[in-house]
């Protein structure tokens, strides 16, 4: 069973506003934290339940996990053979339930 990675729309939009806004300072710093947050998502193909089940996810079936890097929190579902991208935000920023 080979898996794949998938993203959200808001995933992807919140990604590109998050290193839009890094660059915005400091282009070399936004390459910096874009290539390490898509190499960590990358890795979920070799390990998928790495990280903890989503603490934020209200009636988690342990399907959803999440991880932290550079201050941000990528929010994703492990299921079957699919890893989907489903949100991305700064750590500072209230957690939202979904």
């Amino acid at each position: 069973m080979e898996l794949s990675i998938k993203w959200n729309r808001r995933a992807i939009n919140q990604f590109d506003e998050a290193i839009a806004y890094i660059e915005n300072d400091s282009p070399a710093s936004g390459e910096k934290v874009k290539e390490d947050i898509l190499l960590k998502i990358g890795a979920l193909l070799t390990h998928p339940q790495r990280h903890k089940p989503d603490r934020y996810k209200t009636g988690n079936d342990n399907s959803f996990r999440a991880f932290k890097i550079h201050h941000y929190r990528i929010s994703y579902r492990y299921k079957g053979n699919e890893i989907r991208i489903i949100r991305i935000r700064h750590t500072k920023m209230n957690p939202l339930k979904y």
